[in-house]
């Protein structure tokens, strides 16, 4: 049966709660980054090349796309943009290994050196993922282009030494607000150049910002208010916001109802459907194992797909991160799972 919505109709739709004959299934970039190793080698556009060249990193999501299945474009392939024009030094990678923060830079929250507004988009990486999306939504206006923002408190425990980061939101908790104002601005502005540019998503993963790690009053402290600050710049420019949660978050789920994104993304490990009963409000999005798309079969993978699929998952994607060794045919059974299904 033919679809009756193009990918960017039926996101948008899901987002408003009207109705599909499907759900969307969807990879957004950034620390779910879809460039797997079986996809570079059939397109033949690679990392890191692509991550320094917008027509190469468009050509690598279109690629994607074609391949995988995933119905949407998520750019860029990485979380190291933002940290790197802000201080960072990064280790490109390779082909099979993804780009790594070689180092925090600064001791402590307040040895912070902090650049004027913008330095993410004057970056060359920051151009280069913007003339990529560029390219990529008036190439395909009907296929959602995905901005993935790199989380405040993610892109703040890149710059500063991790023990001292976490130590600082006890000890120096003026400076770590301060640290943590100066991120969001940054990646407010980076966020907003992403969607004027194009990007009619963004996506905010904020990894290090877990329940295990922060607990509920630090998570309230230090990563609510400043996600949500990235939220509502992006709803103010008329674009759609995801969030991604790592971990448990059973330790702050007090909390999850009061981020202010479009959707809800998490772990493995967390039963969506009891989110879902506990909010129906909540557009939820997962969160297929990435272990088992890299390590078990086809098969086992697409009735795990269909499992989420008979939950009501509204946004069908993998957990967290994927791994650049995931076969591609395990990635091709999992979309495959969502687009042979219809909804009653």
């Amino acid at each position: 049966m033919a679809d009756v919505f193009s990918p960017a109709e039926r996101l948008e739709r899901t987002f408003r709660k009207e109705g599909t004959e499907r759900p969307p299934v969807i990879c957004p970039g950034g620390m779910m980054n879809a460039a797997i190793i079986g996809v570079m080698e059939k397109g033949g556009h690679t990392l890191p090349e692509a991550h320094h060249d917008g027509g190469l990193m468009a050509a690598l999501a279109e690629d994607v796309a074609a391949y995988t299945g995933f119905e949407n474009f998520g750019l860029p392939f990485c979380m190291t943009v933002e940290p790197e024009a802000l201080g960072a030094p990064v280790d490109y990678g390779s082909l099979r290994c993804e780009p790594k923060i070689e180092r925090e830079n600064f001791a402590r929250a307040g040895d912070v050196s902090f650049l004027g507004k913008g330095a993410v988009s004057r970056s060359r990486r920051g151009r280069e993922a913007l003339a990529a999306i560029s390219l990529l939504s008036r190439k395909h206006p009907d296929v959602p282009v995905i901005g993935s923002v790199s989380g405040p408190v993610s892109t703040a425990a890149a710059l500063v030494e991790q023990f001292a980061f976490f130590k600082d939101l006890y000890r120096d908790r003026e400076g770590s607000h301060r640290l943590l104002s100066y991120v969001t601005d940054q990646l407010v502005d980076w966020a907003l150049l992403l969607a004027e540019s194009g990007a009619s998503v963004i996506s905010i993963a904020d990894p290090t910002a877990t329940g295990e790690i922060l607990g509920p009053r630090l998570f309230e402290e230090y990563a609510l208010g400043y996600i949500n600050r990235i939220a509502e710049a992006v709803h103010g420019a008329g674009k759609r916001v995801i969030v991604h949660i790592c971990g448990d978050v059973k330790p702050v789920k007090k909390h999850l109802f009061s981020l202010r994104g479009d959707a809800l993304s998490v772990d493995a490990m967390v039963n969506l459907l009891d989110i879902k009963k506990e909010n129906g409000d909540v557009t939820t999005m997962g969160n297929l194992s990435t272990y088992l798309l890299e390590r078990s079969s086809p098969e086992r993978i697409n009735k795990a797909a269909h499992t989420l699929l008979e939950k009501n998952i509204d946004i069908i994607a993998p957990a967290c991160g994927l791994s650049t060794s995931s076969p591609l045919v395990n990635i091709q059974s999992f979309t495959a799972a969502v687009k042979e299904t219809r909804l009653a």
